[in-house]
């Protein structure tokens, strides 16, 4: 792979945002709640703006510094990233940084998406006397509000357009919902993906559509990809060794903590990933070949992401790394794989697990099936077990 470019980013970045069209790179600071941003042109990066750049470095760390990191999101066709923490939302444009009116300040994380217009603003949590149980639908041209269904972590836009996904994530299990775009309002259908746990990641769609990787959980590293529309598992992983169990040893801690939890990013057919050791693994998805490529030696890579015309970015060792990749067109991606998943569901009337159709990439579940489940075995997901014992005490 060839280095196209090269920057000190004079911090370590634990986390990478690509704008879906544009060249540009929002990358978050690892040491305190701060948000850097680069433009790539003419084979060069240049900083070109910033969040945070004053702010106080960390000083917590597990919840209590995921409560105080920035989240953010590019607008879809624009140079604008619109940022949210606990106090504030704020857009920057190359021409400066500007306050959003409308959205109350929040004691909790606040994840924040565009839709895929550009005209509305998600927010979530709601607050207020719903809490968790809502989201926030801002119109930017008129900065009236609305209140939304229960969503978290990130709203992802399939690149042939028509659906996005998002996640409704539990302590028992994540839902990742697929809604339809056309609407300002998110609006899950009932066809799911339900996955062990929590603690996951946005979903990541290949340029095709034909794929999408959900990085997670809490309790291990884990990488599922899987095909659209049939939502069915194609890869299951685990990055570094299994989860032991609790009580955790401290050298497995250390391991699992090594790996960086934004490390993936797809090219034209392939899925690549970030390791501890400073590689960056190529997976063709057709062939299941892989090939690994030494790109940082001697510093893990910290964060991975991918322009749309296929450029890699890595983040490592306090430099940020744009490499020639798999390019592609933007435009290539079919809607048809959308059309077919839209047309073998509906929208669902109320997001509850007996309401919806699920899958979790190997067995199905039309609604009302998970009231009969009785049975389970140790190597079923643990909210199925869940499940079977709650339904076998009735």
């Amino acid at each position: 792979m060839e280095t196209l470019a090269q920057v000190a980013s004079k911090a370590t970045l634990d986390r990478l945002l690509c704008h879906p069209r544009l060249p540009l790179i929002a990358g978050w600071d690892a040491d305190r709640p701060a948000i850097r941003i680069w433009e790539y042109a003419v084979g060069q990066l240049r900083e070109v703006g910033g969040f945070g750049a004053d702010s106080a470095g960390y000083d917590a760390v597990g919840h209590d510094r995921f409560e105080r990191t920035p989240s953010a999101a590019w607008h879809p066709g624009e140079p604008r990233l619109v940022v949210v923490d606990g106090a504030s939302t704020v857009c920057w444009t190359p021409s400066g940084t500007t306050a959003i009116d409308g959205v109350a300040p929040t004691a909790h994380q606040r994840d924040v998406a565009f839709s895929p217009d550009g005209q509305t603003l998600w927010l979530s949590p709601g607050g207020g006397e719903d809490g968790w149980g809502s989201s926030i639908v801002l119109d930017i041209a008129s900065g009236a509000t609305t209140v939304g269904p229960q969503w978290d972590t990130g709203v992802a836009a399939h690149p042939g357009g028509g659906l996005v996904a998002t996640l409704q994530s539990d302590q028992g299990a994540t839902l990742v919902l697929f809604c339809r775009d056309t609407e300002a309002v998110l609006r899950p259908m009932r066809r799911a993906l339900i996955l062990d746990c929590d603690g996951y990641e946005t979903p990541i769609f290949s340029p095709d559509g034909r794929h999408f990787a959900v990085r997670g959980n809490a309790y291990d590293n884990s990488l599922e990809l899987f095909e659209f529309p049939s939502l069915r598992r194609v890869l299951g992983l685990v990055l570094g060794e299994p989860s032991p169990g609790y009580p955790y040893p401290q050298e497995w801690l250390d391991g699992m903590h090594a790996w960086s939890r934004q490390n993936v990013a797809f090219g034209p057919g392939v899925l690549w990933i970030g390791t501890p050791e400073g590689a960056v693994v190529e997976f063709e998805i057709d062939g299941q070949q892989v090939t690994e490529h030494e790109v940082l030696p001697g510093s893990r890579v910290t964060a991975l992401a991918a322009f749309a015309t296929g450029e890699l970015i890595v983040a490592g060792g306090g430099t940020l790394l744009v490499l020639s990749g798999r390019r592609t067109s933007p435009a290539g991606a079919s809607a048809a794989a959308v059309t077919e998943f839209l047309a073998g569901t509906v929208e669902a009337p109320v997001i509850e697990v007996d309401q919806l159709d699920l899958t979790d990439g190997i067995r199905t579940w039309q609604s009302d099936d998970l009231e009969m489940v009785t049975d389970a075995s140790d190597s079923d997901p643990s909210w199925l077990r869940i499940r079977a014992a709650m339904n076998g005490r009735t």
